[in-house]
């Protein structure tokens, strides 16, 4: 969140587009401590989940009723714009526990709501690029927050293979074909994203932590596939399951490859460059992709019969757990820190 007055109105005002990562985060944890058989750990995680998601919807909708120069603004900003696809997918990633729990009118509802959101925004955003009062080239723009749109893609590919077996047809066919977008998408957004990095270089005072969607994209490719290898045997299935299988071997690969790499792009601006480790928004965007990749791992493994890489799932679903802890209570410290200055 930008630094600003600290009145609710202003707040909202400044609001990241991107917020709802915090929701995305608390819900792929909240799954991971799930399929460790951390129940209780699960549903205050799942429920924190939707209380935010709660919370956030207001406070955007009160935005864009409100300070809709604002919005539209950061709509039209490469840099920022692209936050807003973690709506749809927060709300595909809270549908998953529920359809896994029969709650099948709820997951039906969060489904539709994160798909719709999605297909809206990825018709709509992209062409809103620059038309504002952002005079840069709008590749100088693209950066980590970029991913969430194949993010979103695979969010809805996830949910609608969570749905308890056997799968309609229709919502195994739209899995499929959701996946597929997401991998194109993402192959697109990474040639771009890679390509502005090496025409602007990453400066230090930039977030660095919203790269870490560039692995969190392929870890929820990999989920997406691991659950379409579950589905019934369908004609649209049963043609592209070695493509799946195959495909979702090479991501979580690369996804692994990326992890030391992202440690030393932290390292360079925190340490190197010795930009204060302070809270900010970006920081979700990390929690979120180690959260998925341990969940990835577990499922991929669980389905292609590797042990050792459902072992690495279930033991990286703790360090999910820590990271989103020691996350909240950085946000919540930054919130004291400014009541109490603003008090003073």
């Amino acid at each position: 969140m930008r630094k600003g007055p600290g009145a609710p109105g202003a707040v909202v005002r400044d609001l990241d587009p991107a917020y709802f990562a915090l929701v995305m985060a608390t819900g792929i944890v909240s799954q991971a401590m799930r399929l460790d058989n951390a129940a209780v750990v699960a549903a205050a995680l799942f429920w924190a989940g939707v209380a935010a998601f709660a919370v956030l919807t207001a406070a955007y909708a009160w935005r864009l009723a409100a300070c809709r120069r604002e919005f539209l603004a950061d709509a039209r900003d490469p840099r920022r714009g692209f936050g807003y696809f973690t709506f749809g997918a927060a709300a595909a990633v809270l549908a998953v526990p529920l359809a896994a729990g029969a709650h099948i009118p709820a997951a039906a509802a969060l489904l539709a709501l994160g798909a719709a959101a999605w297909l809206l925004l990825s018709y709509t955003l992209p062409l809103l690029l620059g038309s504002g009062p952002f005079r840069q080239p709008e590749l100088a723009g693209a950066n980590g927050t970029w991913f969430v749109w194949a993010v979103g893609a695979q969010s809805a590919a996830v949910a609608a293979t969570a749905f308890p077996r056997p799968v309609p047809e229709p919502l195994s066919a739209f899995g499929v074909a959701c996946w597929a977008i997401g991998v194109v998408l993402y192959l697109v957004i990474t040639v771009l994203v890679v390509t502005a990095r090496m025409e602007f270089p990453l400066r230090p005072e930039e977030p660095t932590g919203p790269y870490w969607v560039f692995m969190g994209a392929t870890a929820i490719s990999v989920l997406a596939g691991s659950q379409i290898l579950r589905l019934p045997d369908i004609p649209l299935v049963s043609s592209v399951r070695a493509v799946v299988s195959g495909l979702s071997v090479m991501l979580w690969a690369f996804g692994t490859w990326l992890i030391p790499l992202l440690i030393a792009l932290g390292t360079w601006r925190h340490l190197l460059r010795h930009v204060p480790l302070a809270y900010e928004v970006g920081l979700w965007s990390v929690v979120f992709p180690v959260g998925m990749y341990g969940v990835a791992s577990r499922q991929l493994g669980t389905v292609l019969r590797v042990p050792w890489l459902v072992t690495l799932g279930r033991y990286e679903a703790w360090a999910a757990l820590a990271s989103w802890i020691a996350v909240t209570l950085t946000m919540a410290a930054a919130v004291l820190r400014s009541v109490a200055s603003k008090q003073g």
